[in-house]
């Protein structure tokens, strides 16, 4: 346990960091599944209102630096191909 107020103070702005990292972390999976589970099921209209959601999340987690950049990116891709892709089969 910290002993000094400074670190004690650190303690308390890290676990606040990292319960806000958390639920934006939840979130975007949670997200992504949704996504997954529209396309799956064929619902191309509610899959692409989805993926604009997923997409928008993954791109502010990236610009306030949850995740790396090109992860956000990656994900993204991977989605707009799965769309894509089952656009196609239609």
């Amino acid at each position: 346990m910290a002993n000094h107020k400074s670190a004690e103070k650190r303690a308390r702005q890290s676990e606040r960091r990292r319960e806000r990292n958390r639920q934006a972390k939840n979130r975007i999976r949670t997200l992504e599944k949704e996504f997954r589970s529209a396309v799956e099921g064929g619902k191309l209209d509610e899959g692409k209102a989805q993926f604009r959601g997923v997409e928008g999340a993954l791109r502010r987690a990236a610009a306030t630096g949850l995740i790396p950049k090109r992860r956000a990116s990656r994900r993204v891709s991977r989605m707009a191909k799965r769309l894509h892709k089952a656009g196609q089969a239609k």
